[in-house]
Order: structure tokens, then sequence, then C-alpha cells
């Protein structure tokens, strides 16, 4: 099943950018990312409640607040900054480009969290970064 999100997350991750280039295309990047981010946390909030799962807030560690704190500061300078990318550049040049970050979280799952990697992981994180290059250029 996971395989199924993964491939609606990646729909939805190509829609935010086209979205994302349309809609930022008049305003501020910084206000765009602040409008949008509002749109997310309302829907996720509305999802939580709606499923019944907001009292489990009470159950999450200090280690596991920690985490997500520091995941949600990474992920909005991330938005922060594609927005201002897309603002300032092509989409279909800074979409590949910003997917770098797959080989980038490959590299850290290595280093940090000891996950194994193979010849077919080597493969397609060279041909990420090979194709993310071939962007780069003119």
């Amino acid at each position: 099943m996971w395989k199924y999100y993964a491939l609606l997350s990646a729909l939805f991750a190509a829609l935010t950018a086209i979205f994302a280039k349309i809609g930022v295309k008049d305003i501020n990047s910084n206000l765009a990312t602040a409008i949008r981010t509002t749109i997310i946390l309302l829907l996720t909030w509305g999802m939580v409640i709606f499923s019944g799962r907001l009292n489990e807030i009470k159950a999450i560690s200090n280690h596991t607040w920690c985490f997500l704190m520091l995941s949600g500061l990474a992920t909005g300078l991330s938005w922060l900054f594609y927005f201002k990318a897309l603002q300032t550049g092509d989409v279909s040049r800074v979409a590949p480009i910003d997917k770098l970050s797959v080989v980038i979280t490959i590299l850290l799952a290595f280093f940090l969290l000891k996950e194994p990697i193979n010849t077919k992981v080597i493969t397609g994180a060279l041909l990420i970064t090979a194709g993310s290059i071939i962007m780069l250029w003119k």
C-alpha cells in the first residue's frame, strides 16, 4: 500500500509545483508560502480531529516532539527556498533540482540511520544526480 501513497505523493507534489508557480507570480514568495502553510495546517488538523485522534497528543514523548519540531523547521525552510526558486526560475528546472533531496536523504539515511544501501539504490541516486545536473544547464 505504501507504493500507492508514494505515487499519490508524487502526483500531488507535481501539482504543488505547477499551482505554486502560478500562485507565486504576483506576490512575495514568503507570503505565498505562509498562505500555503495555513491551508496545510487547516487540512491536517481537520483530518486529525475528524479521525478522532486529537486525544493522542497527550501521549507524545519529548523525544518525538523534538524531532517533529526539527522536521517542521526543515520543511518550512525547504518550502521558503522552493517558492523563492519557483518565483525566479522555470518550474521545469526547479522541480528536478529540488529532487536532489532524494539523493541527500539516501546519504543521510545511510550515515545517520544506518539504513542499508545497495547497487540499485546507488544507481538510482546517481541517475537522479545526473538528471539534476543536466537540468542546471541552459
